[in-house]
């Protein structure tokens, strides 16, 4: 990491505020040689993490832009090098040109994620922390932000490093008995340690158990709208959305294919898909619409039937909400409030609600019922997993720690299960960075976006 790496650090569109960063050994004297602050003192004498006000120039003396700078010196800024922001009016013209002059001085365009990966490399966030940088960018929801947040701060990491720590003095005072026998050391007794072990499993259960809550906050809940044909699906799309999105008439069939799209929910992301109506046809085309919707319903984290309220019940109804019954969360609406309702209520254990697309009779209330079926885990901000990588890490950890209480427990001597506690240490090594391969550190940060 001896060169400089310079990139727009704000996105591609017009905007009132453009950044352009750089960080590495030659930041200092870059900006020096494109910004003059008006107070006539070089930047490179400027106090860390000040805005100076100034003209930027090009090389050939020509203003480009007045704006401001700031800079940060190593090893106490974000990368943990020195670092210089030029923050100038958003033209993505202005922006490009003065990347291009940094190019000319010598600085190289930074890799996606790449000043990230710097502040991980140079001890300035674990692992965790890092891959929060780029989960809050693309957060969704405010909780999985507020998640996001929490993790840049390091939440998991310190969780994780109170077991590490832990586990750390059950090895070491083994190790130091049976390598230094002669010393006044305090007799190692295996079950003077059960209690501790027993918490490193009961924290790595708790932790693993969010993961399933996070990987919806990371990538939305999918969900399914199906019903019979002109059940009012499209009409219940429409109204949670708060546009027509579909094409709503009262001619069954209308909806042949599926229509998805992303609806905030409070704290939740969903992905919603309106789905053909479930009939049977010849109709070859309504046939794949069909399959379709069934698929949809087996692919999805909640199923929402709905019921049209405005006609009597239909024997192929009984099949649709038994197939809804065996996906992990379902509900029922009864549509069409705002007419006369000529159906009874449905013989089901799952949820009801009764909701008018057109007067929004009764939205609040299938929300609510929503959110009430994916609660966050009972766990501090920034506690929860969110990817697979993450997961796996703490799973291989706790499947180690069980295996090292089932040794204790079976009577094994100790170095069978401080062999389990080590193996758990490896693991939670790589959650957090401690130790990990560079292909998989690299696979990370080329999730994130250039600039970041």
């Amino acid at each position: 990491m001896s060169d400089t790496i310079a990139a727009i650090a704000t996105g591609s569109q017009v905007a009132a505020i453009g950044i352009v960063r750089l960080s590495g050994p030659e930041s200092l004297s870059l900006v020096d040689a494109l910004f003059k602050p008006l107070s006539g003192k070089p930047m490179s004498q400027s106090r860390d993490r000040s805005l100076v006000y100034g003209n930027l120039y090009d090389s050939a003396g020509e203003l480009l832009d007045v704006c401001l700078c700031t800079i940060s010196r190593g090893p106490h800024s974000y990368t943990g090098e020195d670092t210089a922001e030029l923050q100038c009016h958003g033209s993505p013209v202005v922006l490009r040109a003065v990347l291009d002059e940094l190019f000319k001085l010598g600085a190289r365009h930074a890799l996606p994620g790449e000043f990230t990966k710097r502040a991980f490399l140079n001890g300035r966030m674990d692992l965790t922390a890092a891959e929060a940088v780029a989960d809050i960018i693309d957060a969704e929801s405010v909780d999985y932000a507020k998640n996001a947040a929490g993790q840049l701060t390091g939440a998991i990491g310190r969780r994780i490093e109170g077991i590490y720590s832990s586990l750390t003095d059950i090895s070491s005072h083994y190790h130091a008995v049976l390598d230094y026998p002669d010393e006044d050391i305090e007799d190692f007794r295996l079950e003077n340690y059960r209690e501790q072990l027993g918490s490193a499993v009961s924290s790595l259960e708790q932790l693993l158990d969010s993961f399933s809550r996070g990987k919806l906050m990371r990538s939305g809940i999918p969900a399914a709208i199906v019903g019979l044909p002109n059940a009012g699906k499209s009409s219940l799309l429409n109204a949670l959305l708060g546009y027509d999105r579909a094409i709503v008439t009262d001619i069954p069939g209308t909806t042949r294919d599926t229509i998805e799209e992303k609806l905030s929910l409070g704290s939740l992301s969903l992905k919603l898909s309106d789905t053909a109506g479930i009939h049977d046809t010849s109709d070859r085309v309504e046939q794949l619409g069909v399959e379709r919707s069934r698929r949809a319903m087996e692919n999805s984290e909640l199923v929402i039937v709905v019921l049209d309220g405005n006609r009597e019940e239909e024997a192929q109804e009984e099949e649709l909400l038994r197939e809804a019954s065996a996906a992990p969360h379902a509900l029922v609406v009864i549509s069409k409030s705002d007419l006369e309702l000529r159906r009874k209520m449905p013989k089901t254990e799952l949820p009801v609600v009764t909701v008018s697309s057109v007067s929004g009779e009764g939205l609040k209330e299938l929300e609510s019922e929503i959110k009430r079926m994916f609660p966050l885990p009972k766990v501090p901000a920034g506690e929860i997993l969110t990817n697979a990588r993450q997961a796996e890490a703490v799973s291989r950890a706790l499947e180690s720690m069980k295996a090292a209480l089932e040794a204790m427990s079976s009577g094994c001597t100790p170095d069978i299960v401080l062999t389990e506690t080590e193996g758990a240490m490896s693991a939670l090594g790589e959650l957090t960075g401690r130790s990990v391969r560079e292909d998989i550190t690299d696979r990370i940060f080329q999730r994130f976006c250039v600039g970041k």
